[in-house]
């Protein structure tokens, strides 16, 4: 009976059902090596990649933002913001494509995007809705099964965590989609207007598992009226 609790324990944690996120954030509060949160994506296999989320942090060390991973990449598709001001990098197939000079805040919510479509290889961030320089990254699909991870970044496939490039703060909104999105599409995402909420990523309707020192809460409203 005891071996039959723990297996449909395992299962629950495997399946948990999507939960709505709606005003909810996943709090980071200190610097591991363990603390994460998988996030469960409803494909894999990607020809194009956009991912939208918000962030509020006041470390301005190296820390990753989000990490893919499939088998044969560590770093499929990478959000990791450098300890340099206004430094983002988007790691693409283990490629490390750089931008400089971006919007750079501690202490308030900020809205990052990472596009990139394998027919032209090219990739662009998005810092609160302003668009950064497009650059050349890799032009072949990002194959495999993933697993996608926020708080740590993959250096292995699920696995080789760093809490020197931990994410410490909060972290909210994080939806994917398997297209480009358009530049008012990403508009209306930095503005929380009434945007189309990713395909494979849906903070509306989200798979996840927590490990560690992560809280998911209320998210503090910006304003009061």
């Amino acid at each position: 009976m005891e071996k039959l609790t723990c297996f449909l324990a395992i299962l629950a944690t495997c399946y948990a059902s999507p939960q709505d996120l709606s005003g909810k954030m996943f709090t980071f509060p200190a610097e591991t090596n363990t603390a994460h949160v998988r996030l469960i994506p409803t494909r894999g296999n990607f020809s194009a990649v956009t991912v939208c989320l918000r962030y509020f942090t006041d470390l301005t060390r190296n820390q990753a933002l989000f990490s893919l991973a499939t088998p044969s990449h560590s770093n499929g598709f990478l959000l990791f913001k450098a300890n340099t001001g206004g430094q983002l990098t988007i790691g693409l197939q283990n490629q490390d494509v750089v931008f400089r000079e971006l919007l750079d805040e501690q202490n308030s919510w900020v809205s990052v995007c990472g596009t990139w479509e394998s027919g032209s290889g090219l990739a662009q961030p998005w810092i609160n809705g302003k668009p950064g320089s497009r650059k050349q990254g890799p032009s072949s699909v990002l194959g495999g099964s993933p697993i996608i991870i926020v708080g740590q970044e993959q250096d292995s496939f699920g696995g080789g965590f760093d809490a020197g490039q931990s994410f410490v703060g909060l972290l909210a909104d994080v939806h994917m989609w398997n297209h480009v999105l358009s530049y008012c599409e990403i508009t209306r995402f930095a503005n929380n207007d009434n945007f189309t909420p990713g395909n494979i990523l849906n903070w509306r309707a989200l798979e996840f598992n927590s490990v560690g020192n992560v809280v998911v809460e209320n998210r503090t409203p910006e304003y009061c009226f």
